[in-house]
């Protein structure tokens, strides 16, 4: 036998364990059920084959590749794959060619799956435009980025996006354990490891299911057996695969150190926020978490009163992801004080949820005429005060006109808000 002569099993067994266990099915299908839970929209589209062009985006690890791998085999179409970052225009129009002949003379559909699909450029992505309105290709993209943001206005516009969340804990330790008994997964090494220890896993893997699978397979394959045949897996080892320490601290006191922290942001006193900030990270909370509500805090308890809090509460989630431990938590701090410190209102809050309350019980009110967009009517628009015209301000109705009246942001007297509570009474003694 040759030494480079590897048959297909041996092959499949040099696969890391995140590929050679991906799903097949939507019943091995881990989370997600918002997308395709059983009855729901993706899950039946895929089913009746009748998928159109669309776009699976969200975090690493939550399943994109893998649904899109349960479509090929679910599909009686041609199924083609691309990876963004070594494909072009060329390998697109080969496939486009290919696919209308398969349409011409078979009446067969090809999906074309392009994984990393932010990273074509707009005369890449151009190149499949015309295929896909024409119903030669079914394009199926996966990305981690924002479609909105990263990809071509002109592709989005034609695919559904469908948005993957972090799978929860729960989900990833089920997959763990389904991995540790199945014949794809790791029933071989005959492993044992706790539910701690899986639990472990689950937490420090962030919901990236992909982390998780990949640091319980680099245990396993780094533990020795035991006298008794079995690869034993302890939190230790738990911890040095996954590189993040197991919480100190039971879940219950965990939770209720966040909502101290939380609280006593909200409640203005920096000395308790910094201690509960410094304890949670200690226990072995990551920190981009305490990050993450300074950024709420800052528009949330914060808001209009001290508009700067945000810009002060983002720079430091920058910061920290820049810098990381230690350092990185002189910034946190700094953000933390700083929210405490300022003044206070929760307009903002107030406001989103009255207006967002309206828009729901209004969902058929007219755009007032002069507010209508210019470009593309037949009918002259006319009416509109152009603010600059007039200094900057000019009384005026935005609002549609059965609710014309209606206020949802009410200013406290905190802070900043105090001059917008003058502006107001300045602009309406003006009207």
């Amino acid at each position: 036998m040759d030494l480079f002569d590897f048959n297909e099993n041996n092959q499949e067994k040099t696969k890391p364990l995140a590929e050679r266990f991906r799903a097949e099915s939507f019943d091995e299908f881990i989370g997600q059920e918002h997308l395709v839970g059983k009855g729901m929209l993706l899950r039946r589209a895929i089913m009746a084959d009748r998928l159109g062009s669309c776009i699976f985006y969200g975090p690493p690890g939550t399943g994109k590749t893998t649904l899109a791998n349960i479509i090929a085999n679910t599909t009686n179409a041609d199924f083609v794959k691309l990876n963004a970052v070594t494909s072009g225009v060329a390998d697109a129009k080969a496939i486009i060619d290919r696919a209308k002949d398969n349409r011409r003379m078979y009446g067969k559909k090809t999906y074309l799956f392009l994984d990393e699909c932010h990273r074509w450029n707009k005369a890449q992505s151009d190149c499949v435009l015309g295929a896909i309105e024409a119903g030669d290709i079914v394009f199926v993209g996966s990305t981690t980025e924002n479609p909105f943001v990263s990809m071509t206005k002109a592709i989005v516009s034609r695919c559904r996006i469908f948005e993957f969340k972090k799978l929860e804990q729960k989900d990833i330790m089920e997959g763990l354990k389904r991995a540790l008994t199945s014949p794809k997964g790791l029933k071989q090494y005959n492993v044992k490891c706790s539910d701690e220890v899986l639990k472990h896993f689950a937490w420090a893997s962030g919901g990236d299911f992909r982390t998780a699978l990949n640091a319980l397979e680099l245990a396993t394959l780094t533990t020795p057996l035991s006298a008794d045949g079995e690869t034993v897996i302890t939190m230790e080892i738990a911890e040095q695969s996954i590189q993040r320490p197991s919480m100190c601290v039971d879940e219950s006191l965990y939770y209720d150190m966040i909502s101290a922290f939380i609280k006593s942001m909200r409640g203005s006193d920096a000395d308790a926020a910094l201690f509960w900030a410094e304890r949670l990270i200690q226990a072995g909370c990551d920190p981009m978490l305490i990050c993450r509500r300074i950024v709420i805090h800052a528009s949330e308890d914060v808001g209009m009163a001290d508009p700067r809090a945000l810009v002060v509460a983002t720079s430091a989630l920058t910061a920290f992801q820049n810098l990381g431990l230690p350092e990185g938590r002189i910034p946190m701090a700094e953000a933390i004080i700083y929210i405490c410190e300022a003044s206070k209102s929760n307009s903002v809050v107030s406001a989103l949820e009255e207006a967002s309350e309206c828009a729901k019980n209004n969902p058929n009110l007219a755009v007032p005429i002069y507010l209508r967009d210019v470009n593309y009517k037949v009918e002259k628009v006319e009416g509109y005060k152009y603010p600059h015209a007039y200094g900057g301000w000019v009384e005026q109705t935005y609002l549609p006109i059965e609710i014309k009246d209606t206020q949802f942001y009410h200013p406290s007297e905190n802070g900043y808000e105090k001059d917008l509570v003058r502006a107001k009474v300045i602009k309406g003694n003006k009207g």
